[in-house]
């Protein structure tokens, strides 16, 4: 049980001033009151098709019937053994919608004369469930298809209905021009060792945000969109994903996680915090029947288990959320376990600005530190660098302290005496926080030099924050620019060190690899973060010429020879605004996400659900292996672990690392530490000191990587610590309840207190 569970109920009047939580894009046609959220939806780009289009044809006994729930207020219906309905169609994908319920039964379908699957539409409800997605196929060749559905009956059921087809076209890639021959690319790949790529599996909800729960599986979470995925009724925007059988499990999330941030706590619990509130303006989706998401604290506890049934996002508003509304917040783990909630901004929206800001920190669990009882500390940094300084990137440091840069500037923040160090700016007028969104990544840390810390970050716009977005092209060039800096005394007299990229990228994901390069994917080479707001936009995308190729950044070697995209496969999938990449326990790296756009869209560049697999070369070479290890790794502390080494090696490391909580090109508490560890003789056992204490690596799960002569294990899961949870000071808990309120923004959605009744939410 969470420690948090044990917080008492309680409820605290609060006044509030009614106004508009939302500041961004609205779309045309948008409506000011609620509306049920089912699966039903005509993405961008695709087609709808009624139950009475001449292009759906019926045989055997079909009954039309009149819903003011159903599309175009009709549908078919029939109970009869082998009535069936088939629909021509042109397009690379089919949807199929109808009605659930408890007289329903089972269907038979056929695509092109071939039998897909028996599709149960039966459901143990007397309610009938609208508009609900019966079947799904998006992986068929662009052409003429044709669907035929057949009443199978059922021994519970035997209703089948057709409400609507949807056709989907598939989001085209907006062309792209060849910007560098390289006329020795053929003989140097042959010398170079290879990277593979490839296509497999789909999530399901977009991957906005995206974390490594487990040897199994990935938490991937989205906004309230109309996703493939359905749950109770509704689109799904949350799943896990299996990384071995590519499987995909809905979860039941309540509030809109869109744009939250996240971190594991010491005890292994995740928390995703942060998101967009339910407003009186219709955004499309946004508004459908979830939680106001601003001060949302979302609950996911350990799950390391292949069966993931029992688990799931736990919400409570009443007992735990933020004292302060928060969008586009960066969460990281701090040396004592806690997460540090750093700034956002108040509303939703795009660029922030004074009167949306939210310049403060805090923490869950609470702190009643400095005299905020648990309460938001003011960061002038965070005033400083407006306007472009959301999703901050933040990392602890082993000093105990965090490092922090936005905008066009960095500082050192100890959060135990509340002061602030300010950094040399970032070079040559680079903006490296959102919508200017660049990545960075804190470089490995190792004993030999006493864990003194590096920071480089890539990317960025030189784009001048307080232009307007009719100002803004979407074809104005990224930056190629790389920051390092050593952050020792002498390291930051010696300030940034600049490198460039060999191309420039805007929304980059950086990735720490256990070899102790980094890779550098995703984004875009012109153009900003963001939909909806620039000049030029490609659909609704503010940025455009996606960059497709990877590059391994390899910190070790000399300035000048460290980028290289020798051997690394080019895409052909655009992953742009709301892409994500992470390393795997298995060592490859998952990509997936892209979705520059205020819904689910076919238009280019559309909504990207396909998942890519980029796999180092080593990979496909023999590897070591951990064969047993301990699960838990107290600071200071030694222990052996077996393992499988390849004979003659004699280049043997040991690292921890946290992959990270990646989202919007910030990968939150991302970290690799080398540990000392010597052979027992010629055998295979490895002995080796846990970190010192918790500003080395702090306390929670990490995976534990041997490196034999360059070539990295598996990972392995660990818990750095004592599995322990976080201080918990219950005085700050109630000065949190008691100073703010729950759901403050649900009032603003229609003038009254809380979200309708259940049906609101489908």
């Amino acid at each position: 049980m969470l420690f948090v569970y044990s917080l008492l109920y309680i409820c605290i009047p609060f006044a509030l001033a009614r106004e508009s939580a939302w500041n961004g894009l609205v779309l045309p046609g948008s409506q000011k009151t609620n509306a049920l959220f089912t699966p039903y939806y005509v993405p961008l780009g695709a087609k709808s098709y009624d139950s009475s289009s001449p292009f759906v044809l019926y045989s055997g006994d079909w009954t039309q019937r009149f819903s003011s729930n159903s599309v175009h207020r009709s549908f078919r219906s029939s109970s009869q053994a082998n009535a069936s309905v088939t629909f021509s169609f042109t397009g690379t994908g089919i949807e199929w919608f109808g009605n659930r319920d408890d007289r329903h039964g089972t269907a038979e379908v056929y695509i092109d004369g071939k039998y897909m699957k028996n599709v149960e539409v039966w459901k143990d409800s007397t309610k009938t469930l609208r508009q609900q997605r019966l079947y799904s196929k998006y992986d068929l060749p662009f052409g003429p298809h044709t669907l035929k559905i057949v009443n199978a009956g059922g021994a519970r059921g035997h209703l089948v209905d057709v409400d609507a087809f949807v056709v989907t076209h598939g989001g085209k890639a907006r062309a792209h021009p060849t910007i560098r021959v390289d006329q020795h690319l053929g003989k140097r790949l042959a010398e170079s060792p290879q990277w593979t790529l490839r296509q497999e599996g789909s999530s399901g909800v977009g991957a906005m945000q995206l974390v490594i729960i487990s040897p199994s599986h990935a938490l991937v979470v989205d906004k309230v969109e109309h996703n493939p995925l359905d749950i109770n009724g509704h689109p799904a925007w949350g799943a896990l994903y299996n990384l071995n059988t590519h499987a995909v499990k809905p979860l039941d999330m309540q509030s809109n996680s869109f744009c939250a941030g996240g971190a594991f706590l010491r005890n292994g619990t995740l928390i995703n915090v942060g998101g967009n509130p339910v407003v009186e303006d219709h955004t499309s989706s946004a508004d459908f029947g979830d939680l106001d998401g601003l001060q949302a604290i979302r609950i996911f506890n350990p799950c390391n288990t292949p069966n993931v049934d029992g688990c799931d996002m736990y919400e409570n508003h009443d007992r735990i959320r933020t004292a302060s509304p928060r969008w586009y917040d960066t969460v990281i783990r701090i040396n004592d376990g806690s997460a540090m909630i750093i700034g956002g901004s108040k509303k939703g929206g795009w660029m922030n600005n004074a009167t949306v800001n939210n310049p403060t920190i805090e923490y869950y669990p609470p702190k009643d530190i400095h005299g905020s009882n648990g309460l938001p500390i003011q960061l002038p940094f965070l005033i400083d660098t407006l306007n472009a300084n959301l999703f901050p990137i933040a990392f602890s440091l082993p000093s105990g302290a965090v490092f922090i840069a936005a905008n066009q500037d960095a500082m050192i923040y100890d959060w135990e005496t509340d002061t602030e160090q300010r950094l040399p700016k970032i070079p040559n007028g680079v903006r490296i926080s959102y919508p200017m969104t660049g990545t960075g990544v804190l470089l490995p840390l190792t004993p030999d030099n006493d864990y003194t810390p590096e920071v480089l970050i890539c990317g960025g716009s030189a784009i001048d924050d307080t232009r307007a977005g009719y100002d803004i092209s979407s074809q104005e060039p990224a930056s190629s620019q790389c920051s390092r800096m050593v952050l020792s005394d002498e390291g930051i007299q010696s300030g940034w060190q600049v490198e460039n990229m060999p191309q420039p990228r805007i929304m980059a994901d950086a990735v720490l690899l256990p070899t102790g390069d980094v890779l550098i994917v995703n984004g875009a080479e012109s153009g900003i973060a963001g939909y909806g707001n620039v000049r030029g936009q490609i659909g609704a995308s503010n940025a455009d010429h996606p960059a497709l190729t990877p590059v391994l950044y390899s910190p070790s070697k000399p300035s000048g020879s460290r980028f290289s995209s020798d051997g690394m496969p080019t895409s052909d999938i655009p992953r742009l605004y709301h892409s994500v990449a992470s390393l795997t326990p298995r060592g490859d790296i998952m990509i997936a996400g892209s979705n520059p756009n205020l819904d689910r869209s076919e238009e280019a560049y559309g909504t990207e659900y396909r998942v890519e697999w980029l796999s180092p070369p080593w990979l496909q070479t023999a590897r070591p292996e951990i064969v047993k290890t301990p699960l838990h790794l107290q600071f200071g502390s030694t222990a052996t672990i077996q393992t499988k080494l390849p004979p003659d090696v004699t280049d043997i490391k040991v690292a921890i690392m946290d992959f990270g909580f990646v989202t919007h090109s910030v990968h939150a508490s991302s970290r690799m530490v080398y540990l000392r560890c010597s052979r027992d003789g010629s055998s295979s056992n490895l002995r080796i000191e846990a970190p010192p204490d918790g500003s080395i690596y702090p306390p929670g799960p990490g995976w534990l990587h041997v490196i034999a002569a360059g070539v990295p294990s598996k990972g392995v899961k660990v818990m750095v610590g004592d599995g322990s949870s976080p201080p918990v000071d219950q005085g700050a808990l109630q000065s949190v309840l008691e100073s703010s309120a729950v759901d403050q923004y649900e009032l603003s959605r229609d003038g009254t207190d809380g979200g309708g009744d259940d049906d609101s939410s489908g």
